[in-house]
């Protein structure tokens, strides 16, 4: 492991309480985690090996060949790209020309937590513990190429990905995401970075004009892509579905050369989105290398196909430029050590007690408590003769569903597993299920001034069900209830139309608290939902999320203590969908074209720049214990753009329980002569701490983490004057402040 944040292996740091975390190392993840540059030591090999190859071998190698690999060079021992899907896990193996799985007995694989509950840890560390399992099992299956992570930032709660993008800010998703990329790579692996960009739901997806301003781009949009090229060194991105400024993002020069190659210096090769490329010409020669699942009756016919053959031959593309993209694909596979002869390429393992560990340990750290105000949590189970279990997320798997990829896995342990295993057996489990998960026939759904086609859930509560939940509810000590969403409801390719608990959850939740006070309710979704009735009437909530193989473990841990939650929200709650800044603005979903009319004030730095109270805010996560900030201070008074910030403070455990919390810093310019948020997060820093005892807490803060984009100069501009850092738990939770002056 290179994160000094661990003092023992990864998979160990979460299942000891004990073991205590460099706070440091956690400040800055590009710091703390390098990736490896694409080798340029094969490029004579390189262009010698194009140079015997023909236009039809060079073509072949840049479009789709079967679903998810190009086509190889066998007389020059130049193999096809292997692709998988990856969110939750490698995906089972397909029939190489349609989408039908092959019903193997050796593509199982382990299920790991959605980007949501990854996000929830805040914690690089699990970043990197994923993005290394995940590498292994793509290894394991001989893939060369891991279509992930996604990390779009969260601009609507509505989003139909919110439960696999990651998070709301652009600094914690780009803390993640470089350690999970150097984690998947260093696995001779590829990481496909998605989806390259302005990608942020999915109505109208395929042909949405998006019109983001520069400074809002460069300093919401971009920041983790940039950090993924320049510091994680990705060796692929993928090119997003819609349009840009007029653009296609798959023959967007701007965003694929401009900005991506001549900016950044990216090496790696660009594979388009399935079915996004629209054109031959302008799509090669803005920058995309590789074009996959372009919706055409065979493979020769993609855009990049025989079009481009016929390009050549009529002079309208040169040969040059076609082996441009070629040199670019083998220069990828020589650096996974694919071809060339390398022997000691990563074998990797998949579907292992190791790995199903670490999806324990990193959904262990993602339950978010959000509120336990009697106190009925960790649950004693002392003189408790029974539990009422209800709920469909009780015992639901959601390892597969929705549409896009899910994961075949022979694990996926429940809730209701979990408890039954874990509880003693002297309590009598009462389960019901309370609701059923069914939709209505797809219909014509209207947003805004879009009509998208989708199926609505059937929210009237069959009786009979409700009646048994109350009985249980009633005969038990206590009630717990699983509550949420499915990743059919919260899925790939449509966005939910509102707020509300699908499946008559709401009224199902009054009348099981009615029936026993003693009412636990947990949430098992990804994204947000309109609480306030929820909130109002029960005393404890617990949120979980998509949570990988052990999700029902870790859950069940949570609940019954063995695990102290540390989770936090990695965006905001809102109390009403108006409350959102592109609902405000009411500039989603658009039409033909959407302008991102909030500009940089996306999630939290709405809410806190308009202060517009949200229900639960962005970092928020209560503990079974309590914390107290003291002391924060910086190391001087006065610093240089070159120079690094570090701020310092002491984290005194209060309570009861040996506990984690996540110190969060936020950086405000009262004076600035643009448009600030009220505080934008820019270090962080979770930290192990037992009780009664006090840790050092130090997070470094670049200067240049203090500029702004200068659209007239292009470049990046540092204030100087004074900088007010708000040290606290959530963007609502200020616990103490410091300034410091930039000359």
């Amino acid at each position: 492991m290179k994160n000094k944040a661990l003092c023992l292996s990864a998979a160990m740091i979460l299942l000891m309480a004990s073991c205590k975390v460099n706070d440091k190392a956690q400040a800055s993840a590009s710091k703390a985690y390098e990736g490896k540059e694409m080798t340029d030591e094969y490029d004579v090999k390189i262009n010698e090996l194009v140079s015997k190859m023909t236009l039809e071998e060079k073509v072949g190698m840049l479009h789709g060949y079967s679903m998810f690999t190009n086509k190889g060079v066998e007389r020059l021992g130049i193999p096809e790209v292997h692709m998988a899907d990856g969110p939750l896990g490698i995906r089972e193996e397909l029939e190489r020309m349609s989408w039908a799985p092959l019903h193997l007995e050796t593509d199982y694989a382990t299920y790991f937590p959605a980007g949501g509950g990854l996000s929830a840890t805040w914690n690089p560390a699990m970043a990197n513990l994923f993005g290394t399992s995940i590498g292994e099992e793509a290894r394991a299956r001989e893939k060369d190429v891991l279509l992930a992570p996604a990390f779009n930032i969260i601009r609507t709660p509505l989003g139909g990905r919110t439960f696999e993008y990651m998070t709301e800010d652009p600094f914690l998703n780009k803390s993640l995401v470089v350690p999970y990329v150097v984690g998947v790579q260093d696995q001779n692996v590829a990481s496909c970075i998605k989806h390259y960009a302005a990608n942020n739901h999915e109505t109208n997806r395929g042909s949405v004009d998006v019109l983001i301003d520069e400074r809002t781009l460069r300093e919401v949009y971009l920041p983790a892509f940039e950090a993924a090229v320049k510091d994680a060194k990705a060796y692929s991105v993928m090119g997003a579905y819609n349009k840009f400024r007029g653009d296609y993002l798959c023959e967007n020069k701007y965003m694929l050369q401009d900005i991506l190659r001549d900016e950044w210096g990216f090496k790696g090769i660009v594979i388009s989105d399935w079915d996004a490329v629209h054109s031959t010409k302008k799509a090669l020669e803005a920058g995309t290398d590789l074009e996959m699942g372009t919706n055409a009756p065979s493979f020769d016919e993609f855009w990049l196909a025989n079009p481009l053959i016929k390009a050549v031959k009529e002079g309208k593309v040169t040969e040059a430029e076609i082996d441009k993209h070629v040199k670019r694909t083998l220069k990828m596979l020589y650096t996974l050590k694919a071809m060339g002869g390398a022997t000691d390429r990563v074998k990797g393992s998949i579907n292992t007690e190791a790995h199903f560990k670490n999806a324990y340990a990193i959904a262990s750290e993602s339950v978010v408590l959000l509120k336990n105000s009697a106190n009925m949590l960790p649950l004693q189970t002392e003189g408790v003769k029974s539990i009422a279990v209800i709920g469909a997320n009780a015992t639901a798997k959601h390892a597969q569903g929705g549409f896009g990829a899910g994961v075949k896995t022979k694990r996926e342990v429940t809730p209701l597993d979990a408890l039954k295993a874990k509880l003693p057996q002297s309590i009598t489990l009462n389960y019901a299920k309370g609701y059923e998960t069914k939709f209505k026939p797809k219909a014509n759904i209207k947003y805004g001034d879009v009509t998208v086609e989708r199926a609505e859930t059937i929210n009237e509560l069959d009786p009979k069900m409700v009646a048994e939940a109350v009985a249980a509810a009633k005969k038990s000590d206590v009630a717990i209830l699983f509550v949420g969403a499915n990743r059919d409801y919260e899925t790939e390719a449509s966005d939910r139309v509102d707020l509300k608990l699908p499946f008559g959850q709401e009224a199902l939740i009054s009348a099981v608290k009615a029936a026993n006070p003693k009412t636990i309710v947990v949430f098992v979704a990804g994204s947000p939902y309109d609480l306030n009735q929820v909130e109002k009437e029960n005393q404890t909530i617990v949120w979980s999320w998509y949570n990988g193989s052990e999700g029902g473990n870790a859950l069940a841990d949570v609940i019954l203590g063995k695990v102290n939650p540390s989770g936090k929200l990695p965006w905001t709650m809102p109390k009403r969908i108006e409350d959102s800044p592109a609902h405000a603005t009411n500039s989603f979903p658009g039409g033909a074209t959407e302008e991102y009319k909030e500009g940089i004030l996306v999630g939290y730095r709405w809410f806190d720049t308009k202060n517009i109270a949200p229900l639960y805010p962005f970092g928020y996560g209560l503990s079974y214990t309590t914390f107290e900030l003291a002391n924060a201070k910086t190391d001087k008074e006065s610093y240089t753009k070159d120079e690094t910030i570090t701020v310092t403070l002491d984290l005194k455990n209060t309570g009861k329980a040996d506990g984690k919390e996540v110190v969060q810093l936020y950086v405000s310019k009262a004076d600035s002569k643009v448009q600030r948020s009220a505080k934008e997060l820019k270090g962080f820093a979770k930290t192990a701490v037992k009780v009664g005892n006090s840790e050092k807490v130090s997070i470094e803060v670049p200067v240049k983490e203090l500029a702004y984009y200068d659209v007239a100069t292009k470049s990046w501009v540092v204030e100087p004057g004074t900088y007010t850092f708000k040290l606290g738990t959530s963007s609502r939770d200020i616990k103490g402040e410091v300034s410091v002056t930039v000359e």
